[in-house]
C-alpha cells in the first residue's frame, strides 16, 4: 500500500484464488498496454508492473493493492 515502491520490492496482493506474491519490475507513469489490456497510469495515478513468483507472468497493479513483504 505504497507509492514508494522500487524495482526488486517483494511485493503480495489478493486475487480471487487468495494472496499471491510477486517482485516489483517498474513504476509505471504512462498509459501503455499489457497483453491486451489498457495500463491508464500516469505520474499522479502511477501503477507498477509485477512479476508473480507463482507463475512469472506480468501485470499492472494500483499502490493501494500492493504490500510490501520484506525491507
Amino acid at each position: 500500500m505504497s507509492n514508494n515502491l522500487q524495482p526488486g520490492d517483494q511485493v503480495e496482493w489478493q486475487t480471487s484464488q487468495g494472496k499471491t506474491q510477486g517482485q516489483v519490475e517498474k513504476k509505471l507513469t504512462k498509459a501503455t498496454e499489457i497483453k491486451g489490456h489498457h495500463v491508464a497510469a500516469s505520474d499522479t495515478n502511477p501503477e507498477y508492473l509485477v512479476k508473480s513468483d507463482k507463475t512469472g507472468k506480468e501485470a499492472a497493479h494500483k499502490p493501494g493493492s500492493l504490500k510490501k513483504t520484506k525491507e
